[in-house]
């Protein structure tokens, strides 16, 4: 019975929300990246977009492959050209068919045409070779700005997911700090019921206390704040909160400001997209000038006639070679311009997305340093202040300090801790940063983070 009664115990704990809770393993950061990626609104978009330049790639090959329609026509009049036309093409025009009332007002005829046509652009100046280079250029810079716009969903949720674990440090803090504050009310009404404190000590305990009330409400609003930023970095809007991985305390590889700026050069996304978008642009502006000069283009028709679906009729044929040469492209001047236009705007955005990479490049790495010190300094603070902390609690035990001097000590060991986490989370994050401004905030990099 006592087994029996443990069993059913252990079952109800384990389905309980805290056992369910307990059970399921803290998400990772590459977790909450991959899912992010796959869901989040923005990378939709640019998968749609590459998608939508790779089928504009493909169509413009097109442009090379022979046309071919098929043509299925009825129909019927007496309109006096187009049954004189229509008996040529049955091969059933007769003698008695130039008389003057059968000329001038002939019986309804029906005509069954099947015909055949094709065209094939033979030559245009390379136009179209133009056309399939833009077209595959823009069909990467597509490719490479989606590269570009996951690696800022990377980022984002870096950001949230550190600022969630961050935001639970700061609710484990306020919890602590309720319950040492607690202790402490209790502790002084005993010393103030033994005499050996004033009423204004307790006076200052319930106040403390009630201030540490006050921070836990707002740690915890904090954290539910931070939940739903994660929620919209990731595009899981009912996404339950559940356990994070933490990010533990460590430092990151090192290098210098010029290795930093050669590898963004190299690795940017979005600045291989626009340097690509610039040989798009070119081609382009070269298939403009192309639609100057002369086109060479091959035709043929085949058509059979008849005078009713089934009945036999005749067939004809026709095929040639075109040559055409636009003498007034004002239309084409203008298309010209207006690609030249967009050539020297996206020339321009080159140099100033590359003056901005310089210097997002420039501030991640100045972060990066400032950083890496600010956790060496918190660390020490806080370890500091807990000291101190620990010193003032014996003094005032011993009736050599007063309440103020504790809460004011109390006051410093719960900002130092504060500041120890933000210092962990915010290294972490300067790294992230600085591996974004490099163009090198990958998913499998960010797990490095944790």
């Amino acid at each position: 019975m006592k087994l029996h009664h443990s069993l059913i115990m252990w079952l109800l704990l384990c389905l309980s929300p805290a056992g369910l809770l307990a059970q399921t393993p803290p998400m990772t950061l590459r977790q909450a990246i991959n899912r992010a990626l796959g869901l989040n609104p923005q990378a939709q978009i640019a998968r749609a977009d590459d998608a939508s330049a790779t089928a504009a790639a493909h169509l413009a090959r097109t442009q090379l492959l022979p046309q071919l329609s098929f043509t299925e026509d009825i129909s019927r009049g007496n309109d006096p050209v187009y049954a004189f036309g229509e008996r040529l093409r049955q091969g059933r025009f007769t003698q008695s068919d130039f008389a003057l009332n059968a000329l001038n007002h002939p019986l309804p005829i029906g005509n069954f045409a099947t015909g055949f046509s094709g065209n094939w652009l033979l030559f245009d100046s390379w136009k179209t070779e133009r056309d399939i280079h833009s077209a595959d250029m823009a069909r990467k810079s597509a490719a490479s700005t989606t590269k570009a716009v996951n690696q800022q969903i990377v980022l984002r949720v870096v950001d949230a997911y550190q600022a969630v674990l961050y935001a639970e440090r700061k609710v484990d803090v306020a919890q602590h700090e309720q319950r040492t504050a607690e202790a402490l009310l209790t502790q002084v009404d005993q010393r103030v019921k033994a005499g050996l404190a004033v009423e204004s000590d307790r006076m200052a305990a319930e106040v403390n206390l009630a201030a540490r009330k006050q921070d836990l409400i707002a740690a915890r609003g904090d954290l539910e704040l931070a939940w739903a930023d994660l929620r919209n970095a990731m595009g899981a809007p009912n996404l339950a909160a559940s356990q994070l991985q933490p990010i533990q305390p460590h430092s990151f590889p090192q290098s210098t400001l010029a290795e930093e700026l050669a590898t963004a050069e190299k690795k940017r996304p979005d600045l291989m997209a626009l340097g690509q978008a610039q040989q798009a642009q070119g081609a382009a502006v070269g298939a403009a000038r192309s639609s100057f000069g002369p086109t060479v283009s091959a035709y043929g028709d085949w058509e059979d006639d008849r005078p009713s679906w089934t009945s036999p009729g005749d067939n004809n044929w026709v095929a040639g070679v075109r040559i055409s040469i636009d003498i007034l492209p004002i239309g084409k001047r203008d298309q010209l311009a207006q690609q030249t236009a967009a050539k020297d705007r996206l020339d321009a955005q080159m140099t100033q997305a590359q003056q901005q990479i310089r210097l997002q490049v420039s501030r991640a790495h100045i972060q990066r340093q400032t950083a890496e010190l600010s956790l060496q300094t918190a660390r020490a603070a806080m370890t500091q202040s807990a000291e101190d902390l620990r010193i003032l609690r014996n003094r005032y035990n011993a009736g050599l300090a007063t309440i103020t001097d504790l809460l004011r000590a109390g006051d410093a060991e719960r900002q130092s801790q504060s500041n120890y986490w933000h210092a962990v989370y915010g290294n972490a994050m300067a790294y992230a940063q600085l591996l974004y401004a490099e163009g090198t905030l990958t998913p499998d990099a960010a797990e490095g983070l944790q």
